[in-house]
């Protein structure tokens, strides 16, 4: 077999996003695998964000595999990391780590992160053997949308412009950093603007940002179908964050509501056990669950006390 590890171009996004869809759906084992995500994007909206932090398993000019790398200011995270079946249990997945691994070093990232199947012991295995270690669950969890829409004090990133959104991201750093030294979801923010996958929510309190919110909207996202996706979530930590959070909860929701759609999606690990508590007093309801590793094996914001919504699928 010759494989080679290169970067992921965008003449691959078509290739690359067929094995996805086959891998998950052949593990998962569904009847028509390739249906699987049916119409959410994962890959072309992973690899727009970052073209230069995506790789490719190349044997003989055809795609098996693929794996995205975000890195979010000190934190980073990869996947979904997909090879195809016929060439599962070959290494390739160690090989597409590799420079996965490179790359984090030469970010020089604190924490790196995953998310992958908690009942899979070749799973757990594989990225145990570099380095990771699985912690908390992560709960994804959804809820339908109330046909009202409420009022509350946020505003929609979309509604920026010019230095204003300079300002604003600035300001969202600060935020990010209060629960994490060095948290950036610029990248992230940008992604959903650039691409219009959706907004990014901002809950504010005379004139302090509490609290943001970061969602995929509908077909062609990470989202799919009729769903918000709460991609990545928080508020700030003080002595008002379990009212923040939920008021973080009814912008998300008045989003999905104003553009037509029938439910919330979002992922919580169960290390931000408060956060957990205060979904599910809200209605929302587990559909699976999978394990977060870490690597080093110590608390990033997965604490009790942190209000996170961060699934890293």
């Amino acid at each position: 077999m010759d494989l080679r590890i290169r970067p992921l171009l965008e003449s691959d996004l078509r290739e690359a996003d067929h094995v996805f869809r086959l891998a998950f759906g052949t593990f998962l084992g569904m009847p028509d695998p390739t249906k699987f995500g049916e119409d959410a994007d994962h890959v072309r909206t992973r690899w727009l964000a970052n073209p230069n932090a995506a790789f490719a398993a190349d044997v003989d000019g055809r795609i098996v595999g693929s794996n995205f790398v975000t890195r979010l200011g000190s934190f980073g995270f990869f996947g979904p990391l997909t090879v195809h079946p016929d060439f599962w249990d070959q290494g390739i997945a160690k090989r597409l780590l590799e420079p996965t691994m490179n790359l984090f070093t030469s970010w020089g990232v604190a924490h790196t992160a995953l998310f992958t199947f908690a009942n899979s012991p070749k799973h757990v295995g594989l990225y145990r053997s570099f380095g990771y270690w699985p912690r908390f669950l992560t709960l994804i969890m959804s809820k339908t949308v109330q046909t009202r829409v409420v009022s509350g004090k946020w505003s929609r990133f979309s509604d920026m412009s010019g230095r204003e959104t300079e300002g604003v991201i600035e300001v969202c750093r600060g935020l990010t950093d209060s629960i994490y030294n060095g948290l950036d979801l610029t990248q992230e923010i940008m992604a959903v603007r650039n691409q219009n996958l959706g907004d990014t929510m901002l809950l504010w309190d005379d004139g302090r940002l509490l609290g943001l919110a970061v969602c995929h909207c509908g077909p062609g996202t990470e989202a799919g179908g009729e769903t918000c996706y709460i991609k990545f979530g928080m508020v700030r930590n003080d002595l008002k964050v379990d009212d923040s959070f939920g008021r973080l909860l009814d912008a998300c929701e008045n989003l999905a509501a104003e553009k037509g759609l029938t439910r919330v999606v979002a992922g919580v690990n169960t290390g931000c056990e408060n956060a957990c508590k205060r979904m599910h007093a809200r209605g929302f309801r587990t559909n699976f669950q999978g394990v977060m590793m870490l690597r080093p094996s110590e608390p990033a914001f997965d604490t009790p006390d942190r209000y996170v919504i961060c699934d890293l699928r």
